[in-house]
């Protein structure tokens, strides 16, 4: 049985090699492309070479004719309603863009399980960083106080991440963070003490040189513990999760939050 894919957000940095792995793939299939920049063009013209036969749309509602699952690697700006527009076409989602909030998730979690489909969102789809996330979940059962670092690069635009956001809420379901100062009784400037998701202080660093980078530090007495997942420069950490989320998502329904939620539960 093969997969039809569209990728929103073919010809970015993530979405175009992960546009390829699905063409290189056995089971999957690339059916439609989707690019505001590129559309009206075969994906292959786009990308500087010879047609693919897979047209690329300026939108995620012209791109769905049978199509299976919608990959989205597109904007903030834009992925809610995308999301919301497959899931009311009868597609499945698997959701690559950060910037989305938990009311977002809540909205996108309940068009998806009242039509019947799935959807699978990660701030992260490194599998090693999945692995870094579910260890700072097994450590939060025991250790009461943690604040998190997210760090990428001098222009992404939003903030905090998705990595270190999806990493707050999930925290936060496993133990109640313990805070001995609370934020709004901060002395001097409260804006040094980071915003505050779910319960945990997270400070958001945006330099040259980093891409994204998420560090959650645990504290007791004369003691600390921080976990950290580094990515490099090339979106090739994210292309084999994002597949195993393709290959997993038509089998559920509602939201999956997270790439560890979905490794772990199998």
């Amino acid at each position: 049985m093969t997969i039809s894919v569209c990728v929103a957000g073919a010809t970015g940095w993530a979405g175009r090699p992960i546009a390829e792995a699905v063409l290189a793939s056995d089971d999957l299939v690339l059916c439609s492309a989707v690019s505001r920049s590129s559309a009206g063009q075969d994906l292959g013209t786009a990308w500087g070479g010879d047609p693919l036969d897979v047209p690329v749309h300026g939108s995620v509602e012209e791109a769905l004719d049978g199509v299976d699952v919608l990959v989205d690697y597109t904007s903030d700006e834009v992925v809610r309603a995308s999301a919301l527009a497959a899931v009311g076409r009868g597609v499945s989602v698997v959701i690559g863009t950060s910037g989305l909030g938990g009311d977002d998730f809540a909205d996108i979690d309940r068009a998806a399980t009242e039509a019947g489909v799935g959807v699978i969102a990660a701030g992260n789809f490194s599998l090693t960083a999945a692995m870094a996330q579910a260890a700072a979940l097994l450590v939060a059962r025991y250790l009461p106080h943690r604040e998190i670092i997210d760090y990428a690069s001098a222009g992404k635009p939003d903030a905090p991440s998705g990595t270190a956001r999806e990493l707050a809420e999930h925290l936060a379901s496993v133990r109640a963070n313990s805070v001995d100062v609370p934020p709004q009784e901060t002395r001097g400037a409260v804006e040094a003490r980071g915003t505050t998701v779910a319960g945990t202080q997270v400070h958001s660093i945006r330099l040259p040189s980093f891409v994204v980078s998420t560090e959650v530090l645990f504290g007791l007495p004369d003691e600390r513990l921080s976990i950290r997942h580094d990515a490099g420069g090339t979106p090739t950490p994210y292309v084999g999760g994002t597949l195993l989320a393709v290959r997993a998502v038509s089998g559920r329904t509602g939201l999956t939050r997270g790439l560890d939620t979905l490794l772990l539960a199998n």
